[in-house]
């Protein structure tokens, strides 16, 4: 099987790790309470919209397995769930963009992940926790949704969530966005209600060149060196839906 992702952090910490120590994970875990809303709104990147007026919020800002911290690119996340779908709204500033060129929506973009991106693993299976599904958002709407199998090094590029994703450049203002309405049965099996608590990690990758020059954030820090830094499912956060 083809690997997950191949990233070449072998190549990054030993050149850094003199000067910035490797994090390490500790408890508690980062957790996203995310609030019910009766009616599904329609889908937008607006934050100031009344879709997003009863979001949660949490903040990406820090090196996934590094410690450091990137305060001009801290990446805001809103979210919500409604009975049937799991909304997030990524709010993204930005100095360059590294895109794909050009943009085409209309299928999966494999290796979106080698440009500027955002990304979020969802998986409600506590007892195999190497099984989860990744969906990934390019400033573009460039998109991309997996079915990850870790034990079979398996990603799943023909899995589809039947999700709906927007994403969105504010030139002026340097700030990038990406919204997703994804439906809880692409996670779960299981009835989805208030205390229903499962398995997550968000992230963002920003920065040109190649990835040793790149900016690799973690939500949840995963702290995994010489490893892809998102993939490391034992140290992924939680997600909590609230009434």
């Amino acid at each position: 099987m083809k690997p997950i992702r191949s990233l070449p952090l072998i190549l990054l910490i030993p050149v850094v790790a003199f000067a910035v120590d490797v994090c390490e994970v500790t408890s508690p875990m980062a957790a996203f309470t995310v609030p019910y809303v009766a009616k599904a709104p329609e889908l937008n990147t607006d934050p100031h919209s009344a879709t997003w007026s009863h979001a949660a919020s949490t903040w990406i800002e820090r090196d996934c397995t590094l410690q450091l911290d990137y305060p001009k690119l801290k990446t805001e996340v809103r979210g919500f769930w409604t009975d049937s779908d799991l909304y997030l709204l990524f709010i993204s500033p930005y100095s360059e963009l590294n895109l794909w060129l050009p943009a085409d929506n209309s299928k999966d973009r494999l290796k979106l992940w080698d440009r500027d991106v955002v990304e979020f693993f969802l998986g409600d299976d506590w007892t195999n926790i190497r099984h989860y599904r990744e969906f990934e958002i390019a400033p573009t709407g460039d998109w991309v949704d997996l079915a990850i199998d870790l034990d079979h090094d398996s990603y799943g590029a023909e899995w589809n969530s039947g999700w709906q994703r927007q994403g969105r450049i504010d030139e002026a203002n340097h700030v990038w966005y990406a919204a997703a309405r994804v439906p809880l049965k692409s996670v779960s099996d299981l009835r989805v209600k208030a205390g229903t608590i499962w398995r997550a990690n968000l992230y963002r990758i920003d920065g040109l060149g190649e990835d040793p020059q790149r900016h690799f954030l973690c939500w949840q820090q995963t702290c995994a060196p010489n490893r892809d830094p998102n993939h490391v499912p034992e140290h992924f956060g939680t997600l909590i839906f609230a009434r």
